[in-house]
């Protein structure tokens, strides 16, 4: 026999496997009906366990992992499409359909939102971009910021979330497992920052160089060109060049933004000090409310997936299935349960996708526990 006589038996095949995989998805709706006629669960994850081993037991034994594999993907197909033939909602999807029908058309132009830092943020660039004319109220720390919006002091916050250079920001994804919020906007915000000090400092003179622990780790190779300074991270850029303003000294500086020098009077002694050109953070516009303005093309979720094999290859199945795409997959150690983790997920999709709304509605039975974290759009 030749390939040739190997791929028609490959085709035979095939098309008895189809034809048997349309018949099986038929009785599995017809099930999905009945329970709903008898108000019964779609999910039985005691019967799915006991015929995935007998079924697995009866396979020849070189192929006894791959039929597992197989049939637990069939049975994540049966409960999508049975979920999908009798409408499952929930009030989640409910709570998604009269936020975008009660959401104004408009983003707001002067709205009261929370920052970190002080003037001359990139939190505050960021919020620029996002609103016509904030009023911005600076808080010393990320966690602030979450408690004024969720208390409602502010309407929205601004956080950054993650650069393209230093990574995710990890202490934003474990306060955003403590506090209560939607994302209602993102942005793209390009980072430059530039060793900043007060008139008449020169680079030779400096002992100094204070900013962000995340600024410091994107300027790591210009740093090594000034041998002897100590480098001393402290909570925010802007932070950094107001204590160098109100220091009075000509041997520190700031890594920080080129806004801070038009806030502080300091003078830019080398700008563009990044190791990358491309540099940039994504910042996270949160309220204390769920709010979808129009063009809403991304969708967060945090979720705590079962802690037993392939749980997460399972939820990522059914985004295949779904054709949805994920931009972001994070994880964070939960920390009070041993070797668990909260998965973040940004998914690529319009919230009025068809196949976003029968997702949502499966995450219940999918998941220990889910969070629904927002549906928005991103500037670039």
């Amino acid at each position: 026999m030749d390939i040739n006589d190997y791929r028609e038996q490959i085709d035979r095949v095939d098309k008895q496997f189809v034809d048997l995989f349309a018949e099986r998805m038929h009785i599995s709706g017809e099930i999905g009906l009945y329970k709903k006629e008898n108000r019964r669960v779609i999910n039985d994850p005691i019967r799915e366990r006991t015929l995935i081993t007998e079924i697995a037991n009866r396979a020849p034994k070189e192929i006894e992992e791959y039929t597992r594999l197989l049939y637990s993907v069939i049975f994540e197909l049966s409960r999508s499409y049975q979920n999908r033939l009798i409408g499952t909602g929930t009030p989640l999807t409910r709570q998604i359909a009269d936020a975008i029908e009660k959401t104004p058309k408009l983003f707001p132009r002067n709205p009261v939102v929370a920052c970190q830092g002080v003037e001359g943020a990139n939190s505050q660039i960021a919020c620029d971009r996002m609103f016509k004319n904030a009023n911005i109220l600076f808080f010393s720390t990320f966690d602030a910021v979450f408690s004024a919006v969720e208390k409602g002091l502010c309407r929205y916050g601004v956080i950054p979330i993650e650069n393209s250079t230093a990574g995710s920001v990890n202490t934003v994804y474990d306060l955003m497992m403590r506090h209560k919020f939607s994302i209602v906007r993102s942005v793209r915000q390009k980072i430059d920052h530039n060793l900043l000090a007060i008139p008449g400092a020169k680079i030779e003179g400096l002992k100094e160089i204070y900013s962000h622990q995340q600024a410091i780790s994107q300027c790591g190779e210009f740093l090594k060109t000034i041998p002897g300074v100590k480098i001393i991270p402290c909570e925010n850029t802007a932070v950094a060049a107001k204590m160098v303003a109100e220091s009075g000294r000509k041997d520190v500086a700031a890594l920080s933004s080129r806004l801070c020098t038009k806030y502080y009077a300091l003078e830019c002694l080398k700008s563009s000090v990044q190791d990358q050109d491309n540099n940039y953070t994504r910042f996270i516009c949160i309220s204390k409310d769920l709010e979808i303005y129009p063009g809403a093309d991304r969708t967060s979720l945090m979720l705590m997936l079962p802690h037993s094999a392939g749980s997460l290859y399972k939820f990522l199945s059914r985004l295949y299935t779904f054709g949805i795409n994920l931009n972001k997959l994070e994880s964070r150690p939960l920390p009070e349960r041993e070797f668990e983790f909260m998965f973040y997920f940004d998914l690529d999709t319009p919230v009025y996708s068809p196949e976003l709304l029968q997702l949502l509605g499966e995450l219940p039975a999918a998941c220990e526990e889910f969070h629904y974290l927002g549906s928005y759009s991103e500037i670039v």
